[in-house]
């Protein structure tokens, strides 16, 4: 997918939160350390240095979610990052997003520590940034 494309998926899956552009996506993964899986209508974007990987985004567009997509692409995410010899991941969502914090637990993700008033939401209004992480070599 184009980095437009994936703009485009991000926009319509982050409404409360000012989504990513094209030019930033496009900008995150010309590095050698930022990696893509992707399905269509879902994608991640990790970045893997060293032995510590990053989930940066996951997103999937509202017409295709509760299917098990955004489970895929996590586990598309901990397989690339494997290959890249990841040995721990770890990401940061907002602690209002409680889809995604129960499919992170789900697949064995612990909260590790919160920043507070991380996040801005389109409304103004400030949440925590929960941060998430777990060991790659469990399922």
């Amino acid at each position: 997918m184009s980095p437009e494309d994936l703009a485009h998926i991000h926009a319509k899956a982050f409404t409360t939160q000012r989504p990513w552009t094209a030019k930033e996506i496009a900008d995150l993964t010309d590095s050698a350390h930022v990696f893509l899986v992707e399905c269509g209508q879902a994608f991640a974007i990790g970045r893997c240095i060293a032995a510590e990987t990053e989930l940066l985004t996951l997103a999937t567009l509202p017409e295709a979610q509760g299917q098990g997509l955004g489970r895929e692409m996590l586990r598309r995410y901990h397989d690339a990052a494997m290959q890249r010899e990841g040995e721990s991941s770890f990401l940061e969502v907002a602690e209002t997003n409680h889809i995604a914090i129960r499919l992170y637990e789900s697949e064995g993700y612990t909260q590790t520590a919160k920043r507070p008033n991380y996040y801005r939401l389109t409304t103004g209004q400030r949440v925590d940034a929960l941060i998430f992480s777990r060991p790659l070599n469990r399922q």
